[in-house]
């Protein structure tokens, strides 16, 4: 059975689904959904990413839900998962999300459950750029005490957040912390930077007893992750040093290969 699967959005993310899934999954049928006037524009972005000519690309939810995809990748920003969220899951497909910081709205994550439940289907979360969920997740039924994230990033991937506001990044000559709080709050004001915070928050102790630090960093050209837990169970420090998205600085490229692993084990036989 050739799987057909939904991207929403166009941007460095969805482009480098693309290319990833063209190669690793060449017999699935893709179709994007994108915002009202923007087709010719995601139509040139995503057929240089590898995007067959003649797939479907559309800004009408109702045509884009009426090929019946079975999984759709959400890659376009919070708004997206607001807005087709839960329309999606009634459609009865299952829904991955790589906006995980969308999820800090707790009323919105109310109503993705409740779809989800009433037509079987499923909210994914990818690990993304983040790694050692899996340990994460496990130690949470045995009780987690503490979680901490710090998040490091150079200086530019922190270009239209606050921080912009408040830092004059072009000037930082050594590492600065721009955020020190919980992960709901590091989600909602960082909606494209944070999505690693709110992962781990939704694996372990929740939104608002995660604790998250981001900094911008001078010294570095690369994403750094690095977070530790406490439990009954186990003690666990992770680092990762993820290298950012030729397209965009503030995506590290795991985050893209995180989301089409989650697609390509929807139709796997073995899923590890």
């Amino acid at each position: 059975m050739t799987p057909l699967v939904g991207i929403i959005g166009f941007g460095s993310i969805a482009q480098d689904l693309v290319a990833i899934l063209r190669a690793q999954a060449p017999n699935a049928v893709l179709q994007v959904l994108v915002g009202a006037g923007r087709e010719d524009a995601a139509r040139a972005a995503l057929t240089d990413a590898g995007l067959p000519v003649d797939a479907l690309i559309t800004s009408d939810l109702a045509a884009f839900l009426a090929t019946r995809p079975g999984v759709v990748a959400e890659c376009a920003g919070h708004g997206a998962v607001v807005e087709y969220g839960t329309a999606i899951l009634q459609a009865g497909a299952d829904l991955i999300i790589a906006s995980v910081g969308a999820l800090s709205d707790a009323t919105l994550v109310e109503r993705l459950k409740t779809s989800a439940d009433a037509n079987s289907g499923q909210v994914v979360v990818p690990s993304g750029a983040i790694g050692g969920i899996d340990i994460l997740a496990a130690a949470r039924l045995a009780g987690l005490t503490s979680v901490d994230y710090t998040g490091r990033k150079p200086p530019m991937a922190w270009s239209g957040t606050p921080a912009d506001a408040e830092i004059d990044l072009n000037a930082l000559e050594s590492p600065t912390v721009i955020f020190e709080g919980s992960a709901r709050q590091a989600a909602q004001a960082f909606p494209k930077n944070a999505n690693v915070a709110a992962t781990l928050a939704l694996a372990g102790v929740g939104m608002d007893r995660t604790s998250v630090t981001l900094v911008a960093d001078p010294t570095t050209t690369e994403n750094v992750h690095e977070f530790s837990i406490s439990s009954s169970a186990v003690e666990a420090t992770m680092r990762l040093v993820g290298t950012p998205s030729p397209r965009n600085p503030k995506t590290s490229q795991t985050t893209a290969l995180s989301i089409a692993r989650a697609v390509l084990n929807r139709s796997a036989a073995i899923v590890i």
